[in-house]
C-alpha cells in the first residue's frame, strides 16, 4: 500500500507518538509499504532511508494557533494526492484515517475537571477555561476534524474512548474502529533481572520485606498522586509497605503532602528517569490512579514485566485486564479506602504471586505486532471503500 503519515513532528528519541510513529513506519518499510511522511521536522537517521520526506513549513507563533496552521498545510499537501490512505495523528484535519492517542480534547478537559476533590473547585476551574484562548481553540479545531461532512475513519486505542466519541460528538460507534495500544514486550527482557532488582533496592534503601507499589507519571495532578498519597496513608502498618514515586523531578509539594499524612517514612521520591525498567523490576505492582488515560502505556509496561496493576475506570487500559486475576480497577481515584483496600490486598504474597504471574500473561496478549496487524486491516479497509467509490 501507498501510505501517508501526518504529524507535526517525528524525533522518535522524544519518546510518546513520535516513538509510536517511528516504530510504525519502519514496520511499514519492512513489509514493503510505501511510506510518506509529511512533517514540519523529522530524524531521518531514526527512520527507514525508503521513507518518502514531504517538508511542511510552518510559521511558528501562539500554541494554540499551530496545529491550526500545520493541519492546513497537510490538507493543501495531500490535495490532489493519490495515496491508498492517509492517517493523522494529532490535530489535523482531512485524512481518510484519525487516530487521535490522547483521546479527544473534550474528553480530557472534562476528565481533568475530576482532579478538583470538590464541587467548587471544579466549577472555579470550569470558569477559568471560559476565558482560556487555547481551550477554545482546541475544541473548535476539534470539531472541524470529526464533523466534517468527509468524515474520517477514526481509531481509538480503548472502547472508553470510542464511547466519548459517541458522548461529546454523537459519531456512531460503526464509525469508530478500536485498535488497542501495544507495547514491545521484548524491551522488559532481562537475564539479570533479579540482580538489578536487588541492586535498585538497595539504592533506594528497600528491605527485602517490603512490597513496593509504583507510581510512574509526570503530570502527577492528573495521574492522581495526591489522592493515591491520601489513600497509601490508610494502608495498614501491620505489614511492611513502601511507595515508590517515579516521574517529574519536581515533587516537593508532594513529599510535604506525604509528611502532613504521617507516611514520609512510606514513600519514596525518585525523580525523572529515562527508562524505568529497573524501577518496575524493583517494584511488586503498578499504582496508577489515573484520572484521563485513553489507554496507559505504562500499564501495559508493568503488565509486560509481570507487576499486577491497580487504576481507574478512566483509564482505557483497565479494559485489558481481568480483574482481580492480573489487577484492580477503582471506580474513582478519590475514593480513598478503595483504592486503599486495593494496594492492601496486594500486600498478601500470596494473592500478588499468582496475579503476577496473569499480568505478565496479559502483557504479552497484545504485541505491537498485534496492534500493527489490526492497524494494517483499518488501512486495508479505508483502500477498498476509496476503490469501490
Amino acid at each position: 500500500m501507498d501510505i501517508a503519515l501526518c504529524y507535526e513532528s517525528v524525533l522518535p528519541a522524544r519518546g510518546g507518538a513520535e516513538t509510536y510513529i517511528g516504530d510504525l513506519t519502519r514496520r511499514l518499510a519492512r513489509d514493503g509499504h510505501a511510506v510518506h511522511l509529511y512533517a514540519s521536522r523529522w530524524d531521518a537517521f531514526s527512520l527507514p532511508a525508503s521513507t518518502h520526506f514531504h517538508r511542511l513549513d510552518v510559521p511558528t507563533g501562539s500554541r494554540f494557533l499551530r496545529p491550526w496552521r500545520f493541519a492546513a498545510a497537510c490538507e493543501r499537501a495531500l490535495a490532489g494526492s493519490h495515496h491508498d490512505v492517509s492517517i493523522g495523528f494529532d490535530k489535523t484535519w482531512g485524512q481518510d484515517v484519525l487516530y487521535p492517542q490522547g483521546g479527544l480534547h473534550a474528553a480530557s478537559a472534562a476528565h481533568n475537571l475530576l482532579k478538583f476533590p470538590t464541587g467548587w473547585e471544579r466549577a472555579l476551574a470550569a470558569a477559568g477555561k471560559w476565558v482560556d484562548p487555547a481551550a477554545w481553540s482546541f475544541a473548535r479545531l476539534e470539531r472541524k476534524q470529526y464533523l466534517r461532512p468527509d468524515r474520517p475513519l477514526v481509531v481509538v486505542n480503548s472502547r472508553m474512548v470510542r464511547g466519548h466519541f459517541e458522548r461529546f460528538y454523537g459519531v456512531p460507534a460503526e464509525s469508530v474502529r478500536v485498535v488497542s495500544s501495544a507495547i514491545d514486550p521484548g524491551r522488559f527482557a532481562a537475564d539479570d533481572r533479579l540482580k538489578r532488582r536487588q541492586e535498585e533496592r538497595d539504592r533506594w534503601g528497600i528491605s527485602p520485606e517490603e512490597t513496593v507499589g509504583l507510581f510512574v507519571a509526570m503530570n502527577y495532578r492528573l495521574k492522581g498522586l495526591a489522592p493515591l498519597l491520601r489513600a497509601a496513608a490508610l494502608v495498614p502498618r501491620d505489614k511492611p509497605f513502601r511507595l515508590a514515586v517515579v516521574g517529574h523531578p519536581k515533587f516537593r509539594r508532594y513529599r510535604q503532602l506525604a509528611g502532613r499524612l504521617g507516611i514520609a517514612d512510606r514513600v519514596t521520591f525518585l525523580g525523572h528517569r529515562d527508562d524505568p525498567k529497573d524501577a518496575y523490576f524493583a517494584s511488586d505492582f503498578l499504582v496508577h490512579p489515573t484520572f484521563y488515560d485513553p489507554c496507559s502505556l505504562v500499564a501495559l509496561e508493568a503488565l509486560a514485566c509481570g507487576l499486577p496493576v491497580v487504576t481507574t475506570r478512566y483509564n482505557g487500559a483497565s479494559e485489558l485486564l481481568s480483574p482481580p486475576t492480573d489487577g484492580l480497577v477503582v471506580d474513582d481515584p478519590h475514593d480513598a479506602p478503595a483504592l486503599a483496600g486495593a494496594m492492601a490486598k496486594l500486600l498478601d504474597h500470596g494473592y500478588r504471586a499468582a496475579a503476577s504471574q496473569a499480568a505478565r500473561q496479559t502483557g504479552n496478549r497484545w504485541t505491537f505486532e498485534h496492534h500493527y496487524r489490526a492497524l494494517l486491516d483499518v488501512f486495508g479497509e479505508v483502500r477498498r471503500t476509496k476503490r469501490a467509490a
